[in-house]
């Protein structure tokens, strides 16, 4: 094992109605003025808007609003939220929705604590000094991002998609009811699985620095989350199904499930952001598309791990050598994919790059890593490319 440094400050309020006591938490970070962030209409059209507007103003806190977030977060609305909030004195950001919100905060977050272009940090230009603290009221289990270093924010001019990580940004709070979930589309629901399961198997599959403990809570976490993905594809309001994704979203991606290991591959990561960035798919339908290819090219260089995952993950009881173990542990994650409607290639991602487009994509990643990206396998560029012809499906 390496060592590590596990970092969680984040204040966690979990279960129903937890979003009441939103008011009293921001007040507890002595601001000013907050601004109030979050995406479309169905956090107005639930009420949840309205409910945490009460909260802050029983605690007599001042706020603005902006909305617009969408999936794979835009820059441009970054850049407007720093105006606002820069015109309004704004000093806590507080974001209502999923991952792609809270990135859009966290971006906020960055800029507003900086006299400097917030897009240096991504393009990886410089590194952060300061963040403006930031609070979360969660209603989509996938990102991770309430608890979590990242943020992944698109330039809208070419679509280029990067993530930036930093300790600083970590919400100061998550609030957590499950009940904001249930009325997700089963697409959205299962993406955001796909997502969860991601962030463990990307620290998962590594062939250097491991421990048991951490193979096992991880273990644990991919199985909790395929049965309770199943268990929402045919009971989409079950409580307690959503609460073991919630917890589990944080929990994948906070840090915990790499503890010990090398830091993970999260190559994977890397093609699917090229694909959002170019064709704006869903993250975690993406992950879904890329990544069977991606564990059979890297296969051979982590295939005591892939053969792990297979016995203590997808359940393949007598999987004959370490290989065909491995191989039947990939294919029956794509089988858990296609279960819940998830896609398994690009094709039913509904995509079809060209070649260039292909080669494009592949280019990008590399330049977005340094040169190389992976663990399990140190991918180029060439790789890169491979896997996303092995991804077409054609």
């Amino acid at each position: 094992m390496f060592n590590f440094s596990y970092y969680t400050p984040t204040q966690v309020v979990f279960g129903r109605d937890a979003e009441a006591h939103t008011g009293a938490l921001v007040k507890a970070q002595g601001c000013k003025k907050v601004l109030i962030h979050y995406g479309g209409g169905s956090v107005v059209r639930s009420g949840l808007l309205g409910r945490i507007k009460a909260s802050l103003d029983k605690e007599g806190v001042t706020y603005i609003e902006l909305g617009g977030v969408v999936p794979n977060p835009r820059l441009s609305l970054v850049y407007q939220g720093i105006e606002l909030c820069k015109k309004e004195g704004v000093d806590f950001i507080l974001a209502v929705g999923g991952g792609s919100v809270i990135d859009s905060s966290k971006a906020i977050a960055y800029g507003l604590a900086e006299d400097a272009d917030v897009w240096e940090l991504y393009d990886r230009a410089r590194q952060a000094k300061a963040c403006l603290p930031v609070g979360v009221v969660l209603t989509i289990a996938a990102a991770g991002s309430e608890m979590s270093n990242s943020s992944v924010i698109t330039k809208d001019e070419g679509g280029v998609k990067r993530g930036y990580n930093n300790d600083i940004c970590r919400p100061r709070f998550a609030i957590m009811n499950p009940e904001l979930t249930a009325t997700l589309p089963p697409y959205q629901t299962a993406s955001g699985c796909v997502d969860i399961l991601m962030h463990t198997m990307e620290r998962y599959f590594t062939p250097n620095g491991t421990m048991d403990l951490t193979d096992s809570l991880a273990e644990g976490l991919m199985r909790t989350v395929m049965s309770s993905a199943k268990i929402l594809r045919d009971d989409p309001k079950n409580y307690n199904a959503r609460a073991e994704v919630m917890w589990a979203s944080s929990l994948s991606h906070n840090g915990l499930t790499g503890c010990g290991t090398d830091g993970g591959d999260f190559a994977t990561h890397g093609l699917e952001h090229e694909m959002g960035g170019m064709f704006d798919v869903a993250h975690g339908a993406g992950l879904a598309a890329i990544w069977g290819s991606w564990a059979r090219y890297v296969l051979e260089s982590c295939t005591p791990r892939f053969a792990r995952f297979a016995r203590k993950v997808m359940g393949i009881a007598d999987g004959g050598t370490e290989r065909e173990a491995a191989l039947q542990g990939i294919a029956a994650m794509e089988e858990f994919f296609r279960s819940i409607e998830m896609p398994t290639n690009m094709k039913e991602l509904g995509i079809a790059p060209s070649e260039e487009e292909l080669r494009t994509m592949a280019h990008m990643c590399s330049a977005a890593a340094g040169g190389k990206k992976g663990s399990a396998k140190v991918l180029e560029e060439r790789d890169m490319l491979e896997i996303y012809r092995m991804a077409l499906g054609e």
